[in-house]
């Protein structure tokens, strides 16, 4: 898995340049970097209590509670027990190389269907780029999800095979699309052709 970048915890910019409508729009790289660094710090030396965690880091703001909130989200780090811990690498690939949020845990589970074959597979690339996983990662994962989930054998794809196809949306990956508009739309469709 690629390193985590500290993404703005609202529009993801790794960059001073935030979306207009960002929520913390005026924050510095250097101010965003420091509120997860705040909480990682304290977790690095092992789980703590949500009180503990925001006694213990300097200065507590709302642009701390977005970024142990983008932490949670990426399972970077997890609740267990009323304590708040840092994720091995190992146990966090465990946790996100199966989505289970809405709208991706259908796309995922029954696999595309013609009509929204390329709104999948842009869902599924954006996710893997979202949660950290490198490019060969993620194309290995969507290569096996067309084949597993069936998608590929119910055909509707111009491209002929499952790598052609990955290999053509490269720059949904290397542009860090979101995922969420795409699988909703997706799963409009799949949800259309299971009843």
């Amino acid at each position: 898995m690629s390193h985590f970048k500290y993404p703005c915890p609202d529009c993801r910019s790794t960059t001073d340049l935030h979306d207009p409508d960002c929520a913390f729009g005026g924050m510095s790289r250097t101010e965003i970097e420091k509120a997860y660094t705040d909480i990682l710090a304290v977790l690095s030396t092992g789980p703590s209590g949500t009180t503990t965690l925001r006694r213990r880091s300097d200065e507590w703001s709302e642009l701390h509670d977005a970024a142990l909130q983008k932490l949670r989200q990426e399972h970077r780090v997890e609740e267990n027990d009323g304590m708040l811990e840092m994720l091995t690498p190992e146990e966090r690939t465990d946790r996100v190389s199966v989505p289970t949020q809405e709208p991706l845990r259908t796309i995922y589970e029954h696999g595309s269907v013609p009509g929204c074959h390329d709104n999948s597979v842009f869902a599924l690339i954006s996710y893997y780029e979202m949660v950290g996983f490198s490019w060969e990662e993620t194309r290995d994962k969507v290569i096996d999800w067309l084949r597993e989930s069936g998608a590929w054998d119910r055909g509707g794809f111009e491209e002929a095979s499952p790598e052609e196809l990955v290999d053509k949306k490269r720059h949904v990956y290397e542009t860090g699309y979101g995922w969420k508009e795409k699988a909703t739309a997706a799963k409009r469709v799949i949800d259309r052709r299971l009843k």
